[in-house]
């Protein structure tokens, strides 16, 4: 495929048209002119940072790009301003996907990404609003959501999706991953979120324990589910553990929210640092700034670069106003 370099051409990136001078791209189609003005058309998955299909690069005519011989296709790199907007428009999206869920309108979806970066809270931040009804009733009867962390057995899963089955109810496995190694669990989520119109899920074996609780050994399922894990899917090693998670990723919505890097992890924290995330201790703007500063001259010693670690160091300096970072480089600094 033949290689062209841009002199002089633009691309809308998150609504800005960004100058592409320079640049080297696949060429996909030589100059056109549609509706919007000329352009090129580009392979965008040879270079990092732009969609993965064929893009439209704006341009006035053939003389705004020229041959690129075997010059290799250049990198891309996004500006701190750029992956910021890209960061707030992934929890952005992930609390709408959250909203759909809620409604029914999608069945299933696994929110993807490193811990502390507040997956979670965006999650329940959506369906906390619809408590009101149970806050108001003091009934917990009402509450249409459940959070369940840490490890569940087969059975306790299966018992958990009947008391969830209704119509509206949303089920939230946070960081629950050995549901995704256990067989048995595995096979029971792939009944709950099939694609089928009714999902049917049946419990074959004898049980004490569904005869004590009072629960069918056959329900149908009509809730919907949530996954919140760190596990990033695509970089599973294991075949098995990788089949498993491909037969549930075919029923689930998969919210990759793309922070892979320290950069994106710090970046992110002064997004949410920067929105009032610790507005509720009242510090000076200064110690906002101190606090911050700390994080990132610090970020490589860390225990853990995240939104959780800002608390702590937050809390350290409502505490200790004098001697918060003499005391965090204990406690949340490796040795």
């Amino acid at each position: 495929m033949m290689q062209i370099k841009i002199k002089e051409g633009s691309y809308k990136i998150r609504g800005k048209d960004v100058d592409l001078s320079g640049m080297v791209f696949p060429l996909v189609e030589k100059f056109k002119v549609g509706a919007k003005g000329g352009y090129v058309t580009v392979d965008g998955r040879a270079v990092q940072g732009f969609p993965d299909r064929a893009i439209k690069i704006l341009c006035s005519g053939e003389h705004a790009y020229e041959d690129a011989g075997k010059a290799k296709s250049t990198k891309r790199e996004e500006t701190d301003e750029e992956t910021i907007e890209r960061l707030r428009e992934r929890f952005d999206m992930l609390e709408d996907m959250t909203r759909a869920t809620k409604k029914g309108d999608v069945r299933a979806m696994i929110v993807s990404g490193p811990p502390g970066v507040g997956k979670s809270h965006g999650v329940e931040k959506v369906l906390g609003k619809h408590d009101l009804l149970a806050d108001i009733a003091q009934d917990p009867s009402f509450k249409k959501y459940e959070v369940v962390k840490g490890a569940m057995s087969a059975i306790g899963l299966y018992c958990k999706l009947f008391k969830m089955a209704d119509k509206d109810n949303v089920i939230v496995f946070d960081d629950c991953d050995s549901i995704f190694a256990d067989e048995l669990s595995l096979n029971i989520l792939k009944a709950a979120l099939d694609s089928k119109k009714t999902r049917r899920i049946h419990w074959n074996t004898d049980s004490f324990k569904l005869r004590n609780e009072g629960v069918p050994d056959s329900f149908e399922f009509k809730g919907s589910a949530i996954f919140i894990t760190n596990i990033k899917f695509d970089n599973v090693r294991s075949a098995k553990m990788r089949d498993h998670l491909t037969a549930l990723e075919s029923r689930c919505h998969y919210v990759d929210l793309t922070i892979d890097t320290e950069r994106e992890k710090m970046l992110r924290i002064k997004q949410i640092v920067g929105d009032g995330m610790l507005t509720e201790y009242k510090f000076a703007e200064e110690v906002h700034e101190e606090i911050i500063d700390f994080i990132d001259i610090n970020k490589k010693r860390l225990r853990e670069l995240s939104l959780r670690t800002v608390l702590k160091v937050a809390d350290l300096a409502k505490a200790f106003p004098t001697k918060w970072e003499a005391m965090a480089e204990n406690t949340v600094m490796k040795r």
